[in-house]
């Protein structure tokens, strides 16, 4: 343990030097997200070290890319570990997860995908991950992939994930998204009880955007640059300030004709742009 510490230290000393670069809204800066999320981190990465075999951990998403928000944004990792999680070790993650978000407030928003180091080149395997008050299996998306290669740090010792993580591909990233946009999002854009809620309308139309940049263009965008070309996509300005406000201010809550309003808007409008983005 005490190696791991050490060698932690020179992971976040790292960390820190990248977050003093990022811009993370406009009362907050690059340190002080990294003062806020520096004591959950460190004691998961602890924590963690004492229930797996930890060979790495990583960052990606706004943590590792920018436009970081804290209490806001997910906490996004990777974890890699040397050996496939057992039973035992299963349980003792399950209750080091429930511990340490019952007491750390930013644990709450961590999710993390636990990966074997044999497995990390299987880009279709189901990898053991916490997010949302749970263990399940899911793939590491192409998505999460081309963010370790392009911008993941290492928050500990251990190779990082630019040195480790395969390559993915144009067509294989553009693929993904189509298939997402597809297969995920345009059916849902029916079911009008999910767009009443605050988390599929900013979900939804910031992936639009993000999606629709990397499909012309190749490259990953932030959620803040996600917002600033929603209006040049034809998104409606209304709902763009709706999203704008929850993630860089305090709203006051919004009326219940509002928030019906918003979603008829926010669906309608997504449904139409996946398929003119897809060519259908």
């Amino acid at each position: 343990m005490d190696r791991m510490r050490r060698e932690d230290r020179a992971g976040w000393h790292e960390y820190l030097a990248e977050l003093r670069t990022f811009e993370v809204g406009t009362a907050r800066d690059g340190l002080t997200a990294a003062a806020s999320v520096r004591p959950v981190l460190e004691r998961f990465a602890a924590d963690l070290g004492g229930v797996l075999p930890l060979v790495a951990l990583w960052a990606h998403g706004s943590l590792a890319l920018g436009d970081f928000q804290p209490g806001r944004s997910d906490l996004d990792l990777v974890a890699l570990i040397a050996a496939p999680v057992t039973e035992a070790e299963k349980r003792d993650l399950q209750r080091m997860h429930e511990t340490l978000a019952s007491e750390e407030s930013l644990a709450d928003k961590l999710h993390c995908a636990y990966v074997v180091e044999s497995e990390l080149g299987d880009v279709d395997r189901n990898h053991l991950t916490w997010a949302h008050g749970e263990l399940f299996d899911r793939v590491v998306s192409p998505v999460t992939r081309r963010e370790l290669c392009q911008g993941g740090l290492c928050l500990t010792g251990g190779p990082g994930p630019a040195a480790v993580v395969p390559v993915v591909t144009d067509a294989d990233l553009k693929d993904y998204i189509r298939a997402d946009l597809r297969d995920y999002w345009y059916p849902n854009t029916a079911r009008t009880d999910l767009w009443l809620r605050d988390i599929w309308v900013d979900l939804g139309l910031l992936t639009f955007a993000r999606a629709t940049v990397t499909l012309r263009e190749g490259r990953l965008i932030t959620k803040r640059e996600a917002l600033e070309i929603l209006a040049g996509l034809g998104a409606p300005a209304n709902v763009v300030r709706d999203i704008h406000q929850r993630r860089y201010a305090d709203p006051e809550p919004i009326s219940e004709d509002w928030r019906a309003k918003r979603g008829y808007l926010a669906r309608t409008y997504l449904s139409a742009g996946i398929m003119r983005v897809l060519g259908g």
